[in-house]
């Protein structure tokens, strides 16, 4: 049976004379992008450019040279936005139809920010065998492939195995988008307590995709003593029960050899990373040490409160907009993969990502306790992070252009 929009009240304001969408909907209505026509079409000799007879001499020269369809076709500057809706912002598995107003917003702040063409793809399916088969078979239209909102553990599986089989860059932006950002963070919050980064005592309270990614780029950075919880406790070598990813993160986190739950790993600690939701009780946070960063990534309700958090710690972040210190993706993804693309690399290295947080960092010229990242809207961040990782590309030698 077809329904209306009158059918559906949450979509309406009913005590209007003509009711109407509210502004979200309305919003969304027909969707967020479209595709334009980079050339006009004005007559037939524009058609002949454009398609036939003129378009097969350009086909032959890409059949005879393919690195010609990163010059002549719009794959240098497409990404693929793929999802199968399994972990979709807050709201979890919703499915892949359900995902797609995510995945199309993704694409928009693709175009905006970066000036990079994205195409939303949902898969209907959560195998990882069908979501690598079907991303590696697209391959040949897209520069990139950035993966999204796919449940852990089979994002680190489907990500690896992307990364072996393609030679283009594979991002999946729950995990680092998120870790670059918070180690820009996290740099500028060292810097404006004296601290240094190396020193700092870290909590990540969360042991998914965003959580292993920020485990592992902080160690990349030089931070040595990192402890991983879940909704278990601490990770430790000696916790039965671990599976792979976790197992594998317990041996290169918890160097105190720590146990017990989050309480026992705040105590004392520097940093609180939060990317697992639920609430951290007060005297956690209090037990943290003297001037500690509070990071609640949680959405839309941070794991310590802001004006909680305050109230024991000298740097508060959240991914939310309506606080300081926003630790939003959109900061670190859209010049990563303008970057990349720029010089066509073969992959985002550990390298490029750790420019990426150097660049977001250093956009904040004067970090403040209340500015330790720049504003989601300040145009010279995607720019700077593009030459940064254009540089790192080169530098490790999977530029090709």
């Amino acid at each position: 049976m077809e329904t209306s929009s009158t059918d559906l009240p949450t979509l309406v304001h009913e005590d209007s004379e003509t009711p109407s969408e509210t502004p979200v909907f309305a919003l969304h209505r027909g969707g967020k992008i479209e595709t334009v026509a980079r050339t006009p079409l004005r007559d037939r000799a524009d058609l002949s450019l454009a398609y036939t007879p003129g378009v097969a001499e350009v086909c032959l020269a890409i059949a005879a040279e393919p690195g010609l369809l990163d010059v002549y076709t719009g794959r240098g500057n497409t990404v693929a936005v793929v999802s199968d809706g399994t972990a979709v912002l807050g709201l979890g598995d919703i499915g892949p139809g359900a995902a797609m107003p995510v995945m199309e917003g993704k694409a928009l702040l693709f175009k905006h920010f970066g000036g990079v063409d994205a195409v939303p793809i949902c898969l209907d399916t959560t195998d990882p065998d069908e979501i690598v088969e079907t991303v590696a078979r697209l391959a040949p239209t897209f520069g990139g492939i950035n993966l999204e909102d796919i449940s852990a553990p089979r994002c680190f599986e489907i990500e690896a195995r992307l990364r072996e089989r393609l030679d283009l860059p594979v991002f999946h932006d729950d995990q680092h988008g998120t870790a670059v950002v918070v180690l820009a963070a996290l740099r500028n919050a060292a810097q404006v307590t004296g601290r240094e980064l190396a020193g700092l005592r870290v909590v990540v309270a969360g042991a998914g995709a965003a959580g292993v990614a920020i485990a592992g780029i902080l160690r990349g950075a030089g931070i040595g003593d990192i402890v991983v919880c879940d909704s278990r406790g601490i990770l430790s070598s000696g916790r039965p029960g671990l599976n792979g990813h976790k197992a594998a993160l317990a041996e290169v986190t918890n160097p105190q050899g720590l146990s017990g739950g989050l309480a026992e790993a705040m105590a004392g600690a520097d940093v609180y990373i939060g990317v697992s939701g639920g609430q951290v009780p007060e005297a956690a946070v209090a037990s943290m040490a003297p001037g500690a960063f509070v990071f609640a990534l949680a959405n839309p309700t941070p794991e310590v409160h802001p004006e909680l958090a305050a109230r024991h710690a000298s740097v508060v972040g959240t991914g939310r907009s309506d606080y300081p210190n926003q630790i939003n993706n959109v900061l670190a993804f859209p010049g990563i993969f303008r970057g990349a693309l720029d010089v066509r690399a073969t992959a985002i290295t550990e390298g490029m990502k750790l420019a990426a947080a150097a660049a977001i960092a250093a956009c904040v010229e004067h970090p403040t306790a209340g500015e330790v990242v720049p504003d989601v809207f300040d145009t010279r961040v995607a720019p700077a992070v593009a030459a940064a990782v254009a540089q790192a590309a080169r530098d490790e030698g999977v530029a090709r252009a």
